[in-house]
């Protein structure tokens, strides 16, 4: 009696709280939030003001479009018109789905989470989720469902600055969110976004955008929202151009590429409502006196009539600070940010990791390999590689060939080091955008962003250690301090990660010096000063790419167009664009006049101390460096490192792979192996429902390498389940 006495009166109790805030949830009567507001390094000048509620317009039902309404319910929540509030079915599907390892799926309805972005909740707690329960229960007994729908429509966030869908409208469409203006296509758009707004941003990811845009519609063709004739109109409408976006007048014109960015990854890290009308004093790396000189490098080696534009980034190595970011020619045309965003393939300004994770092996930059047209084998076809113009130079040291950028041996480094293994040297020292360990990686046919290849370069020039952000991990840094209000701003630091050894650092900024010195990046030289650095194009000039450094600052160029891959065949002076002719030129501008604007002095990279070396066959197999017992095809001679222990490879006499052969015919199984070449001896047994007789079910080995002509066991289904005199069976 006790129990339940508590239990009602507890009960009793919330229900009374609960009631008491749903006053507080109603847009209309919502207080006006402190703006937040980001700095520049200089802690005074204003990059942007978030504000919250007050830039809100909050619209009655009768003026806000039901194509909003219905989209919105589309693809939220199916059961908003039939749950009280919670869903109990749809929480249920969630947690059996989490059980069973599925893609983790939401089971808030539209109702919990208006109430979560009313009362600016945060961490994902028990009492957090039991408190929005309750409010959502009791709310959708005092409102209706159309309140609920309206005063959500009002407040969720669009991105971009964008709350509430009047706003969004204006921002994405330029047009008020009524029924006379907005289109089944407009409102599926809006509705995909608030799962995730910077996923979804058609700013920054149009595709993706896109492909969210039309899964709303084919919702709302489901559930009878649309016809198919409707779906099909306007699953063909094109997307908002990104120069058509206008962006709320919130934003300073110094650096709108880089406080986009910083803005991005506040929301991602604490989430819009503790970002937006949160009353944060952001003050960020960004140093405007070096932004200026940026614009001004780019504006004086390419200017508009020429056609391709530029992305540029730098950064101190020693602190992880972004210092200048230019992504792109004008923001108010296009906000999409070509240092942040544009994935573009580095071409051979990707080679230093190649040659990085030939270092971490213990492979000496001594090693001669032969430059000339290549073949090499990939497991089921030949890569044939060229070098640029068909100049070849015969045996070359690794030391010429990163300053010539020879393709040949450079794909010959990548086989012998292996692919993936120059994949996660590539991600260790900075390279964020997921890689695919092809043997084209080496001749950076993967791509990467400005600001990603600009951090991984600082790796080198700081000793060998990448620098994480205290705040976001694995991320450059690009705030300095937050304050609530006027308090004290609380420091954001790095964090030093060892990825190569302080000696390998110092012996790859050696040789990236000779790149400089007498290679592909002679235009980018700075008399009295060290520098080291790498051109990079791709192999149909559609991307061009410088990314040096000094000892102490960092500087990433891309030249080409933002929005479709362009030959850049004559754009230079007649001539194609490579990494040696604007970016260089570009990166030379600007680094003329960054470094004393810096206060730097010339200063020299750390001495480098290259070990004694002595030859050795080598091979990459079972995804490591190991070396050649005298039976493995395909070993190259290199000069390894004294000291360097590798395993011996387990390589059979006359080896050959196995082919997994399962699912064909027993002719076309026992011909494939055959061209190994491979004998088989053949075990039958009888076939299942549904198996075709003669098909091959088994093999063993199903995988590896044998020597040649040695037999693969292939079990084969046999119709009518009897074996002839003779034939084995499976045992």
């Amino acid at each position: 009696m006790l129990f339940a006495l508590g239990l009602s009166a507890f009960t009793y109790g919330m229900l009374r709280a609960v009631a008491s805030q749903i006053p507080s949830l109603d847009p209309t009567k919502a207080k006006p939030q402190a703006n937040t507001y980001v700095y520049a390094a200089d802690g005074k000048t204003v990059l942007a003001i978030l504000r919250g509620s007050q830039s809100r317009v909050v619209l009655p039902s009768s003026e806000i479009s039901p194509l909003l309404s219905h989209a919105i319910v589309a693809i939220e929540d199916k059961r908003f018109y039939e749950h009280h509030g919670v869903d109990l079915r749809a929480i249920l599907r969630a947690a059996w789905n989490d059980v069973r390892g599925r893609p983790v799926q939401g089971g808030s309805t539209i109702t919990q989470q208006f109430v979560k972005n009313a009362i600016n909740a945060s961490a994902p707690t028990v009492a957090r989720k039991l408190r929005e329960a309750a409010l959502a229960w009791r709310l959708e007994q005092k409102w209706t469902k159309p309140q609920i729908l309206t005063a959500y429509l009002n407040t969720v966030y669009f991105g971009n600055g964008a709350y509430g869908v009047q706003q969004a409208c204006k921002v994405y469409f330029g047009h008020s969110a009524d029924t006379a203006h907005v289109t089944p296509a407009e409102a599926a758009l809006l509705a995909g976004i608030p799962e995730d707004p910077s996923l979804w941003d058609p700013v920054a990811h149009p595709k993706l955008a896109r492909a969210r845009r039309n899964l709303v519609l084919r919702q709302m063709l489901d559930q009878h929202y649309l016809d198919a004739r409707q779906y099909r109109r306007w699953v063909k409408e094109p997307m908002p151009k990104p120069e058509d976006i206008t962006l709320p007048s919130t934003q300073s014109a110094a650096a709108p590429y880089f406080a986009n960015y910083v803005i991005d990854q506040l929301v991602r890290a604490r989430g819009t409502v503790h970002v937006y009308g949160a009353n944060l004093r952001v003050k960020t790396t960004i140093d405007l006196g070096l932004q200026k000189l940026a614009r001004e490098a780019i504006a004086k080696e390419l200017p508009p009539s020429i056609g391709p534009t530029a992305a540029l980034v730098a950064l101190d190595p020693h602190t992880g600070a972004v210092l200048a970011m230019v992504g792109g020619r004008n923001y108010h045309h296009s906000q999409f940010n070509l240092a942040t965003q544009g994935e573009r393939q580095p071409g051979s300004a990707f080679k230093p990791f190649v040659l990085a994770a030939a270092l971490k092996s213990g492979i000496s930059p001594a090693t001669t390999l032969v430059s000339k047209r290549v073949s090499i084998f990939i497991g089921d076809k030949l890569w044939n590689v060229n070098n640029f113009e068909g100049e070849y130079l015969g045996p070359i040291d690794l030391v010429t060939a990163i300053a010539v950028s020879d393709n040949t041996v450079f794909a010959q480094l990548t086989n012998i080091v292996g692919p993936s293994t120059v994949a996660h040297t590539a991600a260790a020292l900075g390279i964020t955008t997921p890689l695919q360990p092809y043997f084209a990686i080496g001749l950076g046919a993967e791509p990467a962003t400005p600001l990603e290849m600009a951090r991984a370069y600082a790796s080198f020039a700081n000793g060998g250690y990448r620098l994480d952000d205290s705040l976001y991990g694995n991320e450059p840094r690009t705030i300095e301090c937050i304050a609530r209000g006027n308090g004290t701003c609380a420091p954001n630091y790095t964090y030093p990660h060892r990825v190569l050894e302080a000696n390998i650092a110092a012996i790859e900024d050696q040789l990236l010096e000779g790149v400089i010195q007498s290679g592909t990046g002679t235009a980018a030289q700075l008399p009295g000063w060290t520098v080291a650095g790498k051109t990079g194009t791709t192999e149909n000039f559609g991307d061009a790419w410088f990314v040096g450094f000094t000892p102490n600052l960092v500087t990433a160029v891309w030249v080409g167009y933002p929005d479709r891959l362009v030959p850049m065949l004559s754009q230079y002076h007649g001539r194609a664009v490579a990494g040696g002719t604007y970016p260089a030129r570009i990166w030379k501008a600007f680094m003329q006049k960054a470094l004393p604007y810096r206060h730097l002095t010339p200063t020299a990279f750390p001495a480098a101390a290259i070990p004694y070396s002595t030859p050795a066959n080598v091979i990459f197999r079972s995804d490591r460096l190991e070396r050649d017992n005298g039976n493995c095809r395909g070993a190259n001679t290199v000069q390894l490192f004294s000291g360097v222990s590798l395993k011996m490879a387990n390589c059979k006499p006359n080896e050959v792979q196995v082919p997994d052969v399962r699912g064909t015919l027993l002719v076309k199984a026992k011909a494939r192996l055959l061209l190994q070449p491979l004998l088989t001896r053949v075990v039958w047994r009888p076939a299942l429902p549904g198996e075709r007789p003669g098909l091959v079910v088994g093999q063993k080995p199903l995988k590896g390498t044998l020597s040649a002509y040695d037999r693969v066991r292939l079990v084969v289904a046999r119709g009518n389940g009897r074996l002839k005199k003779g034939e084995p069976a499976t045992p």
